[in-house]
This record gives structure tokens, C-alpha cells and sequence, in this order.
């Protein structure tokens, strides 16, 4: 139904609509079957690699609890409890920040550390070719491009404070250089 003269404009376009629901089928098949892979291949949840993940990336493996939480959008409460539950398996430990002694870091153990290495090589195939196989390659610029600035959006309206520093590879995956 198009508007009439003098109605106000509909919070979303058809087109923004059909865009937004493509998204979403994305978004959440893509998690679960991310979830589900790992979970299979390497006893880790999809939660877990992203913690993993995000020590592994980071100076001396470790980050301050504030600054995990922001760099892998959680609440700093979830973030709590779901570290209890990876120290509890061994995964990662707690320790006194390096920089504040105020403040807590999340160190990744040698476990945590296998872990990550172990599921990162079968993760970053499925990831391939579950997102990356079908798609031309001329659309991953653009792609990425537009991901980046609906980033930046969601930052500028959300809650959560600005990440100090944005993932680009896996670690272990493919070589340093």
C-alpha cells in the first residue's frame, strides 16, 4: 500500500523491509549452524569461540572484562557468567589487570589456547563454505563496506561502548604476515 499525499512516510521501505528480513534469516540460521559446527567438531559453543577468539587476537592474550564485553557485544553480567563456566572447564582464568589494579582481565589458559587452534581450521571452512562459497566475488567488497558503516550505526545508536580494538583475522588461521 503506497502512502497518500500528506501521510507520513512508513518507518521502513519495502525495500529496506525485504532487506532487513534477508538479513535476519541470515543472522540467526547462520548462528545456529555456526553453533552447531562448532559444538560438533570441537566441543565448544559458539559463545566460547567468540571469547576465545577475541583473547586470542588480543595483546598478551588477555583483556580487561570491560573491554571484552564491548569488544564482542555482551554485557559485562553475561560475560561474567559465562567466563565462570569456561574457567570451570579451563579454558580461561581470571587475573588481576596489568594496567588498572582496579580492574580484572580474562587471560586465555594453554587449554583455551588449544582449543581455539583446534576448532578454528574447521570453523573457518564451514564459515567458507556456508557465507563465502555461493556469493560472487565482486560482492565482497561491497559487502563489507556496507557491514562496516551498519557497524558504526549500531555503535552511534547503541548502548554498548565502542570496541578498542575490531577483530580482522582468526588467529591461527592463516599465517602472520
Amino acid at each position: 500500500m503506497s502512502p497518500t499525499a500528506g501521510a507520513p512516510e512508513p518507518v521502513l521501505t519495502d525495500e529496506q523491509q525485504e532487506t532487513w528480513f534477508a538479513y535476519m534469516r541470515v543472522a540467526l540460521r547462520l548462528t545456529y549452524e555456526m553453533n552447531s559446527q562448532l559444538q560438533r567438531d570441537s566441543d565448544l559453543s559458539l559463545p566460547d569461540f567468540h571469547v576465545l577468539n577475541a583473547l586470542a587476537d588480543s595483546p598478551g592474550e588477555r583483556l580487561q572484562l570491560t573491554a571484552l564485553a564491548a569488544r564482542i557485544s555482551w554485557e559485562r553480567s553475561r560475560l561474567s557468567h559465562h567466563l565462570q563456566r569456561m574457567s570451570d572447564r579451563g579454558l580461561v582464568e581470571r587475573a588481576p589487570s596489568t594496567t588498572d589494579r582496579r580492574a580484572t582481565d580474562a587471560v586465555l589458559t594453554d587449554a583455551g589456547r588449544a582449543a581455539v587452534a583446534a576448532a578454528t581450521p574447521a570453523h573457518g571452512a564451514f564459515v567458507r563454505a556456508a557465507f563465502f562459497d555461493g556469493l560472487d566475488p565482486a560482492l565482497l567488497t561491497p559487502l563489507r563496506t556496507a557491514m562496516e558503516q551498519v557497524h558504526e550505526q549500531v555503535i552511534a545508536h547503541g548502548t554498548l561502548p565502542r570496541p578498542a580494538q575490531l577483530q580482522h583475522r582468526l588467529p591461527g588461521l592463516t599465517p602472520p604476515g
